[in-house]
Formats: structure tokens, sequence, C-alpha cells
């Protein structure tokens, strides 16, 4: 049993928990996983790990209550615990040498984007970050990603807070301007993370993207997670979740993760166990 030690509600959908794990805060790197079972009848669900404390022993998760699963993690509170918590999975990200980087994150992909910035910029790299929102209500670690780089963009569709557009469009604004970085790293939606590469390509610039296929046992055994790169059968969940974004096939990515989005959209009945690939990014 996994104990919440804090709870944090970042917009109405959005939650954070700190879980008491320390076996796998003691291992945890930015870009890793865990995948956890609310009870002895839950489905397997992965989150990425948004952050950890060696010292005090436990793992931070933020995700959005978009299934049965996630619904039920939300409601647990202070004090209660999960069943299971299997980790850290997944390969970690390699950020070594990158000496300026733009962290490029979307909704609650900026929780995974958060502990990127924050290894990078803890080891000296110059970081700007940049945060994309569909309004101002639903944003979310505006403060921990402020702290965690030296300049930070937030942008909403709609402009009801920080600049109206969308994170490409300040992404060419700094690179135009000569941002000059070796490195940028998008995590979100997957069509956000398609147009970031395609853009960061126009200027041959090194892109990192964080893959969120349908995964289920997370050991690379079910072939759930399949996803090609490089003309390359890789899965995300032993091989990933971190690709390079200009080797990435992401139309067929986008037509896998759509799969069964007509169930879900039409059988009102229809309790989804696989939408938990959806909230790990």
């Amino acid at each position: 049993m996994y104990q919440i030690v804090k709870k944090r509600r970042l917009n109405p959908s959005v939650t954070l928990l700190e879980v008491s794990a320390p076996f796998i805060a003691a291992k945890a790197r930015p870009g890793q996983f865990i995948i956890f079972r609310v009870d002895e009848k839950g489905e397997r669900i992965p989150l990425t790990i948004a952050d950890y404390d060696r010292k005090k022993g436990t793992i931070t998760l933020v995700f959005q209550a978009v299934g049965r699963s996630t619904k039920l993690l939300a409601a647990l509170e202070e004090g209660q615990s999960i069943l299971d918590l299997a980790g850290p999975l997944g390969q970690p990200t390699h950020l070594e040498g990158i000496r300026r980087a733009c962290v490029v994150g979307g909704g609650v992909g900026c929780a995974i984007a958060y502990p990127q910035a924050k290894a990078l910029f803890g080891a000296g790299a110059r970081v700007d970050m940049i945060a994309g929102f569909r309004s101002k209500d639903i944003v979310i670690l505006e403060q921990e990603m402020q702290a965690a780089s030296n300049r930070l963009f937030i942008t909403t569709d709609d402009g009801s807070y920080g600049e109206k557009g969308f994170v490409t469009d300040v992404l060419r604004r700094l690179i135009q301007e000569g941002g000059g970085y070796d490195k940028v790293i998008a995590i979100g939606p997957t069509i956000m993370m398609k147009a970031i590469s395609d853009l960061t390509r126009e200027y041959a610039i090194p892109t990192l993207v964080s893959l969120n296929p349908i995964m289920i046992d997370g050991t690379g055994m079910c072939g759930g997670c399949r996803v090609t790169v490089g003309g390359q059968i890789k899965f995300a969940c032993v091989d990933g979740p971190d690709f390079d974004g200009h080797q990435v096939d992401f139309d067929e990515l986008m037509r896998r993760n759509s799969f069964y989005r007509q169930q879900e959209q039409t059988d009102s009945t229809h309790i989804c166990r696989l939408t938990g690939g959806v909230a790990r990014g």
C-alpha cells in the first residue's frame, strides 16, 4: 500500500498527489513513469512521475481524471492509500550535454515537461519554457515552471492569460530571435508534438518528444504501445517514452490513439479500460 501524503487540486479536472514510495523515489529520474492500481479490482494505468523527493521517499503524480481509474484515484484523500505502484518504468530522459534548451508543454503535458526543465535548470543549462493551455482557468504548475526556467512563456488559445495563440508561435519567434537551442523537448497532445517537430525540422534543431500510446502492461510484452520511429517498430514502455520527434510517425500514432474513440463517445455505458494511456500524457 502506498499512502497519499499530499493532495492538491490544480484545476477542476487535474489533481496532484504526493505519494510515499521510497523505493521508487530512490531510483526515479525525469521521463520515467509508474503503473498503478487503485484497488484489487483496478486496471493498470501508467502515469509519468512529475517529481520525486529522495529524502522524503515520495513521488509526485499529476493527472487528469479522464477514465474510471483516474477518477477513482482523484477521489482518494490524504491518508488513504493506493494498492499498487510499479516503477520506475521506461527509459529516463537523456539530458547530458544540453546547455541551452526550450522545453514545451501542452496542457497536462506540462506536468511531464516540468521535471525535464527542472533537471536541466538544476544542471546549469539555460532553459526557456513554453506552456500552452486552452484558457486561464486550466493553467497548472505556473510557479513550479517559473522556478525551473530562466524564462517562462504561457499561451492560451483564447487569450485569457499570457499570450494568445499556440506554443509553436512563441517557439518560432524565440528561434528567430536567436534562441540557439541545443535541444527542444516537447510534451503534450500528439498533434502539438507533431507541429513542434515539423517546426524544429526547418531549423535542424534536435527535438525530443514523450509519447503516450495505449499502454497496458508496461513491460513490452503486450505490444499495445508500439510506435514507428525511423521506420522501425518501438515500444514506448521499454524503448521510450522519449523519442526523436523528427523520426516519429505521428500520423500512425494518432490513428492508433483514436482507435476506440467512437465507442467512448457513443456508448454511455462503456467503461474504457485503456484510457490511462491518455492520462500519462
